[in-house]
């Protein structure tokens, strides 16, 4: 891993020690695809970080400056994964706003994940629940215990016969919101749907560009409707459309849309052709 960090527009050797992102959570992410020496969606995930600062009051780094950064990071990165962090910075003790603040964000880059083998992933139902909170729903916020618990009941690789690829996580009303790391789309009597993130989950930058290529219908799901549908496919800003063979007792056929959905995916952001999945994971 490759990381700096910064105060400010000072860079820095490490994290105070008072700093709300480690004291609190108190700060947002991004997890962004690196392209060929560039992240090609990385407006979208400032417009989504600038958004979630808005909501949360932090300050946010002048954007040319991050940037510039970001850029001299990944020049000469073929693929891989840049992420950003960003937060109150420095405030004491106490959950009170510091009177001002002075946003600490660090910039780090990692290989790529695996891709996906076979005929798509497997999941399974998470026990871990999401919890219900408005003020945070859509908003990729440091707070990621929910989605830490639950990707640890997936289960060790190591082990096959206990092992899921992703987790499906349910809010305490248990209605269906996404994977512990991506969202997630069904069809249900030949529509499109995917769960709404008006109380919790995330809104992903993948996901916001598959809404309107399905014309998909944001909406509460039940756990019956996601094992009876007829397709079923998860996405997000790192691995794209990533196509559900297997769910518990229910499993899915590669869906003709599925297909077509990638291949578009693939003609509009190169980074997610197949041929930039192989080199990226040989």
């Amino acid at each position: 891993m490759n990381a700096r960090i910064f105060i400010g527009n000072d860079r820095v050797d490490a994290v105070a020690a008072d700093d709300r992102g480690l004291a609190y959570g108190d700060g947002l992410f991004e997890t962004l695809r690196i392209h060929r020496g560039s992240a090609p969606w990385w407006d979208r995930h400032w417009a989504r970080l600038s958004r979630g600062a808005e909501r949360l009051r932090l300050p946010l780094p002048a954007p040319e400056m991050v940037r510039d950064q970001a850029w001299a990071m990944m020049a000469g990165n073929e693929a891989g994964v840049l992420k950003l962090i960003l937060t109150r910075g420095s405030g004491g003790r106490g959950y009170a706003l510091p009177a001002t603040a002075v946003p600490t964000w660090i910039l780090s880059t990692h290989a790529l994940p695996p891709k996906v083998v076979g005929d798509g992933l497997s999941l399974r139902w998470c026990d871990t629940r999401l919890s219900i909170q408005p003020a945070l729903a859509g908003l990729k916020h440091c707070n990621r215990l929910e989605q830490v618990l639950a990707r640890a009941e997936c289960g060790d690789p190591a082990h096959p016969g206990q092992h899921a690829d992703e987790g499906l996580m349910l809010d305490t009303e248990q209605n269906v919101i996404g994977a512990t790391a991506a969202n997630l789309f069904v069809m249900v009597d030949g529509q499109w749907a995917t769960p709404r993130i008006d109380r919790c989950g995330i809104a992903g930058v993948c996901r916001s560009w598959v809404l309107p290529e399905l014309q998909a219908c944001e909406t509460r799901l039940t756990r019956a409707q996601v094992e009876s549908a007829q397709a079923v496919f998860l996405c997000n800003a790192v691995r794209g459309i990533l196509p559900v063979a297997r769910l518990g007792e229910s499993g899915w056929a590669l869906h003709p849309q599925v297909s077509a959905l990638r291949d578009r995916l693939a003609a509009a952001v190169p980074m997610f052709a197949p041929h930039n999945e192989r080199i990226a994971n040989a």
